[in-house]
């Protein structure tokens, strides 16, 4: 970057207001002091993200917790309709579905709104520098909110069909916060491919659907076979699901061979996001 002869080198760097943007130089990973000097974009992002989202709706909030609850009511009475049950132990599987559903509603609220931060930003991001990583960062809090709300409507039906918690129950938020993690995992490396191919846009709404066959969410991760259990746990959200409704209703303990593979698994997905989305970042503005 050349600079103007009035301004030398040393001034720069002096300056602490001034920030050089080089693509031809550039770090694998994050610089953490950087992204905690624009903490405060998270939060505004976010905010913006939850004011758009229930502008002008004649429901509002009620619709974060009406999807999970038509879902539990139809896979209820198809489950019933089969005479099958496919989550052991005494808790009614409204209890169990519900517990499952809203826990997958924070993956996919993550993951689809982290896919398309990006593309729905790119006239800031075009025209403003911050650390681009800010904006899946803030897809985290709006689904959070969700989830929240989703937690009071599950007490609501445990006490209604008179499920008392576990002592466990402590031990939830470490499942809430490995869900957030997978979701800003895959939303970093979709985020990044979406501004550059825009058929991963389409992509990602196919995917959460079918993840919830693939995913442990009506049912546990008992019910696969012994032999698939290795490949099946690679996906993150096993260990998560069934993690967190063991902690919760004390359904079915988690298969602790089964969460290891998960936990690696999330790492290697974390890493690699976080590294392609850097590769990705240097050319963000003009391809986008």
């Amino acid at each position: 970057m050349n600079l103007p002869d009035s301004v030398s080198q040393a001034d720069v760097h002096a300056s602490s207001d001034v920030v050089i943007v080089d693509a031809n130089h550039y770090s694998s990973w994050f610089d953490s002091r950087e992204v905690w000097r624009y903490r405060e974009l998270v939060w505004i992002f976010a905010e913006r993200d939850i004011k758009v989202r229930y502008r002008q709706t004649a429901v509002g909030i009620a619709w974060t917790v009406l999807q999970p609850l038509t879902q539990m009511i139809a896979f209820n009475g198809l489950f019933q309709m089969l005479n099958s049950k496919p989550v052991a132990g005494d808790v009614p599987y409204q209890v169990t579905s519900f517990c499952g559903l809203i826990l997958y509603q924070l993956f996919s609220g993550i993951l689809s709104t982290a896919t398309a931060s990006l593309v729905d930003n790119r006239q800031i991001v075009t025209k403003v520098y911050f650390p681009r990583v800010v904006l899946p960062l803030s897809a985290c809090l709006r689904p959070l909110l969700d989830f929240g709300i989703g937690l009071v409507v599950l007490v609501l039906l445990m006490l209604w069909y008179q499920v008392p918690p576990t002592a466990a129950v402590l031990l939830s938020p470490i499942f809430v916060i490995f869900t957030v993690l997978s979701g800003l995992a895959f939303g970093l490396w979709l985020s990044a491919l979406n501004a550059h191919y825009r058929d991963f846009g389409y992509v990602v709404p196919f995917m959460l659907q079918l993840g919830m066959v693939v995913c442990p969410v009506l049912y546990e991760s008992s019910k696969v076979p012994a032999p698939w259990n290795w490949v099946y746990h690679l996906n993150p959200m096993a260990a998560a699901l069934d993690g967190f409704r063991w902690t919760v209703l004390g359904a079915g303990i988690p298969q602790w061979d089964g969460f290891f593979i998960s936990f690696v698994s999330l790492i290697v997905l974390l890493v690699s996001g976080g590294w392609y989305f850097r590769r990705v970042e240097r050319f963000l503005a003009d391809n986008i």
